[in-house]
């Protein structure tokens, strides 16, 4: 083809339409409302609704497809299975209480409930003859933009929290689900019933792929090549990361399945591969995405977009206004399923966020554009609807969501206010927000009723916290007040002080972390020769367990999240000291070369551990 066909002056105004947008938007970014959204508005006025300056150009074309393979490919990079953990359910006093507070339990019957309400509504559409085929719209109604709801719950300070992965969970599963039901869809549709099993393929070769690359990275071989490579000029993990995700693609094509599926397991992998939220590769792989080619597909989208189409259909104004009520109307009444371990706010707030729909939407409705399902005026109808839930979830969820969610998590410390002060006091000193309450004194008695105990903990300031620290006399009191606030307040961390070692296991089945005294003296020893630091982590009376201490020197497990480091499973960091600091051990605490790291686990896991922590290469 000689260049002489080929004009570039469409991608550069499409590029400074991507590059004008955020400039434009940012004096009500507070809001919430997605630069994408600013993209696909100015697509629609320099398209074919608008100016006619740009149309379906070859470039452009190509670079929307990959720019939306690569938005799915990051979608992908931003989940993080480990650390969507139930937090605070998983050892719950009884079965039913450990279902309920399980992110991924509640997030799976929120997509189940809303498909099944979706299905009702497409139905009811295909009654009217909006649709053709109810199927596909039901998948269209069920999606969440995953890329939507991350950002609000990080900007909130929610997403932490036991409610935020909640929803984050909600958003993956609806985001996963459907990619699968859609790709399966329309290879039944192509009359590739019995290719079904192909998807099967694609998930058999991630799952190796998976656990292949866990094996790598416990080799130190392997890490001390990557190493080198990494801080070289060839880029060689950006330029691997760009290879899976086009091998993924290419595989998927190959079996007839949506490339989209591939892009998105390319992406999870490579976060499996990546580890820290924070790394270098993160940052460089998103440079590439919303530097320049997602906002190309965003545009292209409001280029395509036919409002023509919509303005000579049938009622146009009515069935936006139809689409919409029923997309937020099957978010709500799936959100009903946040009730069961969260208040009337949180699950409304909840069932406006998950109404936000953006990529996905797009994507799928483009899917049924091409099967000959969806009409040019239809798939313009759903575009608007997925701008509008864009532009009111953020602004809603923001109103909606309890205050408790919105301001600084805190610990309670409960107890005899003369044994907590100086532990208050410390915990202060290395920027920690205390609130202290004698439950010796002012708290309700272990046999009183629950709503007291709530009542109780409730006057305390526990709306907020994050962390309960009990250290009563009494360890019947502590229970009771642990119980109480991790099944009625879903407080996150709970710690106890255990006087009678006959409570150990009951603490423990509550969800509590036990400081035995008979053990924590060598903590005590331990933390005095290092100066005094504080310490937070799981303490017990196991005498087959041990204290070390190490310096991270291993740059292949530098800049990267704990839950990424590959620890053993009964080991756990204890403290991580840097310089004079003191940094509290979260699972997702990044971790820094020369960092001092106190870590407690069995003996000879402890041993490899330190041994892979303390290397160099």
């Amino acid at each position: 083809m000689e260049s002489g066909h080929i004009s570039f002056l469409p991608l550069l105004i499409v590029i400074a339409l991507s590059f004008a947008v955020p400039i434009l938007l940012s004096p009500i970014r507070r809001l919430g409302i997605p630069v994408v959204v600013g993209e696909i508005i100015a697509g629609i006025v320099v398209g074919r609704s608008g100016l006619g300056l740009v149309s379906d150009e070859f470039v452009l074309e190509v670079l929307s497809v990959f720019g939306f393979a690569y938005l799915m490919f990051l979608s992908g990079l931003e989940i993080d299975f480990s650390g969507l953990s139930a937090r605070g359910g998983l050892r719950a006093s009884t079965r039913w209480a450990r279902l309920r507070r399980n992110p991924f339990v509640i997030g799976g019957a929120a997509f189940a409930v809303t498909t099944l309400c979706s299905l009702g509504a497409a139905f009811y559409l295909t009654h009217i003859d909006l649709v053709d085929q109810p199927w596909l719209m039901a998948l269209i109604l069920s999606t969440t933009s995953l890329g939507v709801v991350a950002p609000v719950l990080k900007e909130r300070g929610v997403i932490e929290s036991t409610y935020g992965q909640t929803l984050l969970a909600a958003a993956l599963i609806a985001d996963f689900v459907t990619i699968l039901l859609v790709s399966g869809f329309a290879m039944v549709r192509a009359g590739a019933a019995l290719d079904l099993l192909l998807i099967l393929v694609l998930l058999i070769v991630f799952v190796a792929s998976y656990r292949l690359a866990g094996r790598a990275r416990q080799n130190l071989p392997a890490q001390r090549l990557m190493h080198a490579l990494s801080t070289a000029t060839s880029q060689i993990r950006v330029r691997g990361s760009m290879a899976l995700a086009l091998v993924f693609i290419a595989l998927a094509e190959g079996l007839g399945v949506e490339n989209i599926l591939g892009a998105f397991l390319a992406g999870v992998l490579v976060s499996f591969l990546v580890g820290s939220e924070t790394s270098m590769l993160r940052e460089k792989l998103d440079a590439i995405g919303y530097g320049f080619f997602i906002p190309i597909f965003f545009v292209m989208v409001g280029v395509q977009f036919d409002l023509p189409a919509l303005l000579g259909s049938d009622s146009p104004w009515a069935t936006v206004g139809l689409l919409l009520a029923i997309a937020f109307g099957v978010k709500l009444v799936g959100a009903m399923t946040f009730r069961l371990a969260f208040g009337w706010r949180e699950t409304f707030a909840a069932s406006t966020l998950l109404s936000a729909r953006l990529s996905l939407i797009i994507a799928v409705a483009a899917i049924g554009v091409e099967m000959g399902i969806i009409s040019p005026a239809l798939d313009a109808a759903i575009i608007l609807v997925a701008i509008v839930t864009c532009l009111l979830s953020p602004i809603a969820f923001a109103r909606l969501v309890p205050r408790s969610y919105r301001k600084a998590r805190h610990m309670l410390l409960i107890g005899d206010t003369r044994e907590t002060a100086p532990l208050a006091a410390r915990l202060r000193e290395i920027g920690r927000d205390v609130a202290v309450y004698d439950i010796d004194r002012e708290a309700a008695p272990a046999s009183a009723a629950r709503s007291e105990l709530s009542a109780a903990l409730r006057t305390a300031g526990i709306e907020g916290a994050d962390t309960l620290i009990a250290v009563a006399d009494d360890d019947e009191s502590n229970l009771a007040y642990c119980r109480v606030a991790r099944e009625v307040h879903a407080v996150q961390r709970l710690v106890a002080w255990v006087r009678d070692p006959a409570f150990n296991r009951r603490f423990r089945d509550a969800g509590v972390n036990v400081v035995n005294p008979a053990y924590a003296k060598f903590l005590l020893l331990e933390s005095m020769a290092l100066g005094g630091a504080a310490m937070d982590g799981l303490i017990h009376d196991d005498e087959t367990q041990e204290i070390r201490i190490v310096k991270l020197a291993n740059p292949w497990l530098a800049d990267r999240q704990i839950r990424h480091i590959g620890l053993p499973d009964s080991t756990r960091v204890l403290r991580v000291q840097r310089g004079g600091a003191v940094l509290e051990a979260e699972p997702s605490t990044v971790l820094k070369i020369n960092d001092t790291l106190t870590v407690i686990g069995a003996h000879d896991e402890v041993d490899a551990l330190m041994r892979r922590l303390a290397s160099r290469w």
